[in-house]
């Protein structure tokens, strides 16, 4: 029965967590929050439409349990109050009473449980799945890795689109789109009516991933792996937040899953493959300095900015990268371990899944773009160099 709470509890997390976040919506998102939201999420899962009407029929139990005991408890007080003449009664235990209340609980306690365990073995039962997503937990961002089924071998990480981080920070979110703070750059691509195992973890803090639309939520633990998996029924993108507070930048962690056909998502994973062949650089090439910078602004934008901030002047306590002594030291090397291995402390996780062409070309760009101007140029042979320490 504990599960079973825990469960329920966080049916109802879920249901506060996406009614808060459509407090800020100015129109209804179709896959997301809804402006004035009171009810769970439309599902477009077995397992959501179960959990919801187990949540419709527990309220319903519930509350025919506390209009009846209460009910009755009331009309008592009010009949027999003592202003009428009534006298308090003497009497000792019944046993039909305490027979009676000894059952009909347990009855009741079975008719919650049955239903409430078929759908919590269903929720773990992860066998037999079509296609594996391992799901990675970073300060702020989410990873996602294709390791079983079509789309085998792809891996992207997600993360929050700028403009909307951008809006969040000048504080005028008038003008904010129906998906304000869920819009990220690469969303999580699955194919309709199949069943998606989604195995979670973190490199840096607890973290935890949901999709209402689902009936999802797994905590992703560093070190550890946990798994769910849903099957959506119907096209269209659905929308998720992290729901475990992992930082500062919790707010900005949103998750974006867009089903697609069969046909679509095969097309899909070919135009991935396509780019991630093309990303395959040889690491030994001499670049010169306006391609690689040119190229590090991209992988800044995608990356880096939404900590550091698009003029690198950073936020609170993320360094800034204008004018930084490590960014303008002529030994590379500083720069490129904290690239690869993380800052002390956990304040920026490892991008050491990034190419090796790739973090020397946005250290090329972060040594010359603002103010730094040092003309100096990191070459992908040193970043393969610092890796091999």
């Amino acid at each position: 029965m504990k599960s079973i709470s825990s469960k329920l509890a966080s049916l109802v997390t879920m249901a506060g967590v996406w009614v808060a976040t459509a407090a800020h919506a100015v129109q209804d998102l179709p896959g997301g929050p809804a402006v004035n939201q009171l009810n769970l999420h439309p599902a477009v899962t077995r397992i959501a439409q179960e959990q919801q009407y187990l949540h419709w029929m527990m309220l319903i139990i519930c509350t025919v349990i506390f209009l009846g005991v209460f009910g009755v408890m009331f009309y008592s007080i009010w009949k027999h109050r003592k202003s009428r003449g009534h006298k308090a009664a003497n009497f000792h235990e019944s046993v039909t009473v305490e027979v009676l209340w000894t059952i009909v609980p347990f009855i009741i306690v079975i008719l919650i449980a049955l239903p409430a365990t078929k759908v919590l073995v269903a929720q773990k039962d992860t066998t037999n799945a079509d296609l594996t997503i391992k799901v990675t937990g970073y300060q702020w961002k989410w990873g996602y890795d294709y390791i079983n089924g079509e789309g085998e071998g792809i891996g992207f990480v997600s993360t929050l689109d700028s403009s909307h981080r951008a809006m969040s920070d000048s504080g005028n979110v008038t003008d904010a789109p129906a998906d304000y703070l869920l819009k990220v750059d690469h969303p999580m691509v699955v194919p309709v009516g199949k069943k998606v195992r989604v195995i979670t973890t973190a490199n840096d803090v607890i973290h935890s991933f949901m999709v209402p639309a689902f009936g999802i939520k797994q905590d992703a633990i560093p070190g550890f792996v946990r798994d769910t998996w849903f099957r959506a029924d119907k096209a269209g993108d659905y929308y998720g937040q992290c729901v475990e507070l992992c930082g500062k930048e919790h707010a900005y962690m949103p998750i974006h899953v867009k089903v697609v056909e069969a046909a679509e998502y095969s097309k899909w994973v070919d135009g991935q493959r396509k780019l991630a062949a093309a990303k395959l650089d040889d690491p030994t090439k001499v670049w010169d300095l306006a391609d690689i910078v040119k190229r590090g602004e991209k992988v800044y934008a995608a990356n880096c900015a939404a900590c550091h901030q698009a003029n690198g002047k950073g936020a609170g306590p993320i360094k800034p990268l204008d004018g930084s002594a490590v960014v303008l030291n002529t030994d590379h090397s500083q720069q490129l371990h904290i690239l690869l291995a993380g800052a002390a402390g956990g304040a920026m996780p490892s991008w050491k899944q990034l190419s090796d062409t790739d973090l020397a070309a946005v250290a090329s760009y972060t040594k010359n773009a603002w103010s730094n101007q040092t003309g100096q140029l990191v070459q992908p042979s040193e970043v393969v160099a610092e890796r091999k320490k």
